[in-house]
């Protein structure tokens, strides 16, 4: 099994893969030159999007500045907007369903890593640290608002609406507003 196979199975990886970091410096020369586009220049910056991501959903926007690990563990639906200064550390899938508004700066994280330090580090500069991913589902017609961090293996429900600040740290059920650190359910939405 590759590193990357084992990246998406959720098994720990050597995140200092030589395929992996092809695919980082990779997602770096793409990121940097959609950030130099003009923001008329919206053909091109699609077709970048598309190039850079695993899906590229149509009529989708993104604004600059952009980060992302990899680029291609991220799928995006049609009709989504992804404000300014997104974080997508996307060394497991990041799905992001039709129709979805992603707030400044929100941030959705995949990796982890051992709690305890002695579990952490590896004394192996080749493979200096364990991570380990877990991937991140969001669903379609879903707002999530500025500054909201998405930790691993979360999944949000379709028509839900996470308020601003939030860090979702377990599942979100369907047509919720849902706020708070840790982010709970305040209330159905009709």
């Amino acid at each position: 099994m590759t590193e990357r196979e084992k990246l998406l199975s959720g098994l720990e990886y050597n995140s200092r893969d030589e395929e992996l970091i092809a695919l980082y410096h990779r997602a770096r020369a793409l990121t940097k030159s959609l950030g130099a586009l003009d923001s008329h220049q919206a053909d091109e910056k699609n077709r970048l999007l598309g190039e850079l991501f695993g899906n590229w959903g149509e009529a989708s926007w993104i604004e600059t500045p952009f980060w992302c690990d990899y680029g291609q563990h991220v799928r995006i639906g049609k009709n989504c907007f992804i404000n300014v200064n997104a974080v997508f550390l996307d060394c497991n899938t990041s799905t992001i369903g039709a129709t979805t508004l992603i707030g400044p700066p929100v941030q959705i994280y995949t990796p982890s890593h051992p709690l305890k330090a002695s579990e952490r580090f590896t004394g192996d500069p080749a493979f200096p640290f364990r991570t380990s991913a877990q991937p991140v589902s969001i669903g379609s017609n879903v707002w999530i608002g500025g500054n909201v961090v998405i930790l691993p293996g979360v999944t949000i429900g379709d028509g839900t609406t996470i308020g601003a600040g939030s860090i979702v740290t377990g599942d979100i059920p369907a047509n919720v507003l849902a706020l708070g650190q840790p982010c709970r359910v305040i209330r159905a939405l009709e």
